[in-house]
């Protein structure tokens, strides 16, 4: 059995999480625990930079080192962005020291997943104001990436959090380029896992969502490469062979 930790905010997209327990089977167990979230400031950069700090970490990371994970994950996207590359990186080295065990964050869950699907030309669709979808562009620019499209909508998280599969596809729709090679969904609050399919299908090429990729991302640091093609191409491929 393989225990994958992961770090909550709040109360919004957080089903998706036993949906993706189910698709991957019986042998992994998705462990969440449900962090502090920003607060009626949600959208604000300096509450959600705040949320990821260890002081409001520590006893999360604690709950889920005694359940008995073997990796865990920071999935709140922009909790990890906010703070930089470099603060982003510090952030996770902070948390594996807490945790006594691997860690990592949506944010770097994203740069790892554009890699492991060999692109390197990105859309973007974020739920984020636009200064704040710029940043997670610049993030991913950062370690490589060409972003090729921006798209924020501004939604508070109690309006993303109650999207279906109409606006998903309105959001990656508006937020595909016809260079991009995928689209990224950088927001845990939403609901994507059900819709992965039919947003591939719709595009004709991958979709990366938050929850989809922080829990590929406990996988990989977990050692585990598992086959569900219900989460997607992220979920299909086989691992690039590096030369």
């Amino acid at each position: 059995m393989t225990a994958l930790g992961i770090l909550y905010p709040g109360h919004s997209g957080e089903d998706d999480y036993p949906r993706i327990e189910q698709l991957l089977g019986s042998n992994v167990r998705v462990d969440l625990v449900h962090t502090e979230a920003a607060g009626d400031d949600g959208l604000g950069a300096d509450p959600l930079r705040a949320m990821g700090t260890p002081a409001r970490l520590e006893a999360d990371v604690a709950e889920l080192r005694l359940a008995g994970a073997d990796a865990l994950v920071w999935a709140s996207t922009s909790g990890g962005f906010l703070h930089g590359h470099d603060g982003a990186r510090e952030q996770i080295r902070t948390l594996a020291r807490m945790a006594g065990m691997p860690a990592s964050s949506t944010s770097f869950a994203f740069v790892h997943a554009v890699k492991e699907i060999g692109v390197r030309r990105l859309a973007v669709g974020a739920t984020y104001p636009d200064d704040m979808a710029a940043l997670f562009a610049e993030f991913l620019r950062s370690a490589g990436a060409e972003i090729v499209s921006v798209g924020g909508t501004g939604a508070g998280v109690g309006e993303s959090a109650a999207w279906g599969e109409s606006e998903l596809l309105a959001l990656v729709r508006a937020a595909d380029h016809p260079d991009a090679e995928a689209v990224l969904v950088p927001d845990n609050a939403l609901l994507t896992v059900a819709h992965l399919p039919a947003l591939e299908k719709h595009l004709g090429k991958p979709v990366l969502t938050a929850n989809q990729v922080a829990v590929w991302e406990a996988l990989r640091l977990a050692d585990r490469r598992l086959n569900a093609p219900e989460l997607g191409a992220l979920f299909t491929r086989e691992p690039l062979v590096q030369a």
